[in-house]
């Protein structure tokens, strides 16, 4: 992939809808790796769908979990995919062979997992009603501190090298803490202009600067520089670069995410599919995206380096791109397009062997013929490095092999000779047969599951993707526990189309 090709000169932000996604299971959030060449789905069946997004067919479809996954994250090298799911377990995931590495067991809710920016060793965990957990692969893990105002509504995040972390509690507090050592490095409150607070629903980075965003409730999406958060230590009052909302209509913000770039900023409506894009330096707003009347958004990503955004809302995944023009005076400077036929003058000595008219310009130019032109090295592509970084990453996963459906292999011209496969039935004879000796039968790899132990964590809590209550026919509340699940798959029937708000909104009827 040539990203210089894909240069648009101009605007850098989607403008019109460009297909789906369709996961046959209902998307409930997505991910896409670093280089954006792959797609991570996760569905409400369990299942986790892999797509190939340069030719938008699925990859590999891995059967991760029982319950809904609820939170994706990738490895900085693509090889790792780190899932979490609404039975209370985060799962470690080899991509290519599809195959589990470890699996995490906590005692409440999880809300949201990411990887280390920079180390695959390390990840975080937001849980229900919980301070953040900063977790090993080894089992280890660390509880990030609170703050004097002891709110267990915590969203956390890491910074876009995974030096700070980031906290924010329901009161507004936003604490920064070394990720080393966990020690507190700033704070500050995020206010309505009063002193009243706002609590905060997210904290998102830029993969290219040092900005990052804060949605609150209060409708309002603030814009800070790290670097002045950091300067202004304990107890500061940094000032936001942009304040970002809908003064119109006055929504609530379900999913707020940076541009590849960083120049602009996308945030997904709560109330309906509308995807809202501003310009962060400006904070003008510069396009807004309309989806289906009547579908409710779950998730918003912003593709790593090309103007592309993927929003799911209904089940399926949403693309919106930009508007291919042909424009050929990419190919030569001098070009220029006609309307209609336009008779061409000949000049003289156009078509000649010698041109008398260039004699001059080539007795000037024969000095440079001599300079070398360096064809070997391989010039890193900028958007793949970070400004700390010489060189790409050479063991980063970028596609995953297919393999290709042969319905009928007696009849293609690589099958196997019918010597050949009565060797391979009595060889699977034999297998068959029970073992004499004491070599083990070849099993499924079995999966270390760490139990995560969280003295304060509350036990009765519910995932929000589950908690929804509807009254009955007599008016009373009916209870938001789900009914105990007679099989590993739920009924699409009955849970698609009652996609609501991933945090309080959203329901599934388990048959």
């Amino acid at each position: 992939m040539n990203l210089e090709l894909l240069e648009s000169f101009g605007q850098n932000y989607p403008e019109d809808f460009d297909g789906t996604l369709d996961c046959i299971s209902i998307a409930i959030t997505c991910a896409f790796n670093r280089q954006g060449t792959l797609l991570a789905v996760g569905c409400n069946d369990g299942r986790i769908v892999i797509w190939d997004f340069l030719t938008r067919g699925i990859a590999k479809i891995i059967s991760a979990h029982v319950h809904p996954v609820c939170s994706l994250s990738w490895s900085r090298n693509g090889k790792k995919l780190l899932s979490a799911a609404t039975d209370n377990t985060a799962s470690i995931w080899d991509i290519v062979t599809a195959e589990c590495d470890k699996s995490f067991r906590f005692p409440s809710p999880i809300l949201k997992v990411q990887f280390h920016p920079r180390d695959s060793k390390q990840f975080l965990v937001c849980p229900m009603k919980h301070p953040a957990v900063l977790m090993n692969i080894s089992g280890d893990h660390r509880v990030v501190p609170l703050d004097d105002d002891s709110d267990l509504n915590i969203v956390a995040s890491y910074d876009r090298r995974g030096k700070h972390i980031y906290t924010g509690n329901a009161k507004g507090r936003i604490l920064v803490f070394t990720s080393t050592d966990l020690e507190l490095k700033a704070s500050f409150r995020v206010t309505t202009g009063t002193l009243n607070t706002t609590a905060i629903k997210s904290i998102e980075f830029a993969r290219r600067g040092d900005c990052f965003l804060v949605n609150s409730a209060d409708r309002i999406i603030r814009v800070y520089e790290s670097g002045e958060v950091l300067a202004c230590s304990k107890d500061g009052e940094p000032e936001p670069i942009q304040k970002l909302q809908d003064l119109v209509n006055k929504l609530l913000w379900k999913k707020c995410c940076f541009s590849g770039d960083g120049e602009f900023i996308v945030a997904g409506s709560a109330r309906q599919h509308s995807l809202y894009i501003w310009e962060k330096s400006v904070g003008n707003l510069v396009k807004i995206l309309h989806g289906t009347k009547g579908e409710l958004l779950l998730d918003v990503v912003w593709h790593p380096v090309r103007p592309i955004i993927a929003s799911i809302s209904s089940g399926l995944v949403s693309i919106w791109a930009q508007n291919q023009v042909e424009n050929w005076s990419a190919f030569a400077p001098d070009f220029k397009e006609l309307d209609e036929n336009v008779e061409y003058e000949e000049r003289e000595s156009e078509f000649d062997i010698e041109d008398e008219d260039k004699e001059k310009e080539e007795t000037k130019g024969m000095e440079e013929e001599d300079s070398e032109v360096d064809v070997t090295t391989i010039e890193p592509i900028q958007a793949f490095v970070s400004s700390d970084e010489d060189e790409e990453d050479q063991d980063a996963v970028l596609y995953l092999p297919v393999s290709p459906d042969i319905e009928e292999p007696e009849e293609s011209a690589w099958a196997i000779p019918p010597e050949v496969t009565e060797d391979t039935q009595t060889q699977e004879k034999k297998r068959s047969q029970p073992h004499t000796d004491n070599t083990p039968s070849p099993k499924k790899k079995k999966v270390k599951t760490y139990e995560v132990d969280l003295p304060d964590a509350p036990l009765d809590e519910i995932h929000p993707l589950l908690n929804v209550k509807k009254p009955n026919e007599k008016g009373q509340k009916k209870s938001s526990r789900p009914k105990q699940a007679k099989s590993s798959k739920p009924d699409k029937s009955k849970s698609k189309g009652r996609l609501d708000d991933m945090y309080g909104a959203a329901s599934f009827s388990w048959s």
